[in-house]
């Protein structure tokens, strides 16, 4: 019997139903092996909720997620001039295609503003309007509230430990540094 068959009911999750059913199923596979589809499997399906909770509340300032990113690199970049798209690129980790969209869409809405760099006059910087940073300032402390929710059922040495065992998994794939 398996430590997953003898787990109580309200501390077992979807995630080990899929567990048990390989291991029935394919008891050949090493389990540590299932150990780690089940390790990606709850981050897939955590990042689900995350994404259905962050689009909800999003949606109740207009925004979805990526234009929130894009506003909320703009504030905490500090910078009073803007930053180029390439910073924003950066960030985002996508496209230039779609922070061009993304930007378009922002500046439709008043909340950012474009303008030629002075030290380069090829390079466009991206800056926030005074509406734009007004509405990074009313939602930051919600949005924090709302992340904090999904951590809620973690003691504070849980959460370092979470961030610790993150942080490993990131610099593995060679994500240090924004840009």
């Amino acid at each position: 019997m398996t430590e997953r068959d003898t787990r109580d009911v309200d501390t077992r999750d979807a995630i080990d139903d899929v567990w048990d059913q390989w291991h029935r199923e394919r008891p050949d596979i090493d389990p540590s092996s299932l150990d780690v589809m089940a390790a990606v499997g709850r981050m897939n399906r955590l990042r689900r909720y995350i994404d259905q909770t962050l689009r909800t509340y999003f949606a109740r300032y207009g925004l979805d997620f990526s234009e929130f990113d894009v506003l909320a690199t703009l504030r905490r970049s500090g910078s009073v001039e803007g930053v180029s798209a390439g910073t924003l690129l950066r960030s985002a980790m996508v496209t230039s295609g779609a922070i061009t969209n993304r930007v378009d869409k922002l500046a439709g809405k008043g909340l950012v503003e474009r303008s030629v760099s002075a030290e380069d006059r090829r390079s466009v910087l991206v800056r926030l309007t005074p509406e734009g940073v007004r509405l990074v300032d009313d939602i930051m402390l919600g949005h924090l509230e709302n992340e904090g929710r999904f951590l809620a059922v973690l003691d504070r040495a849980e959460r370092d430990q979470l961030n610790g065992l993150l942080r490993k998994l990131l610099i593995a794939q060679g994500d240090t540094h924004l840009g």
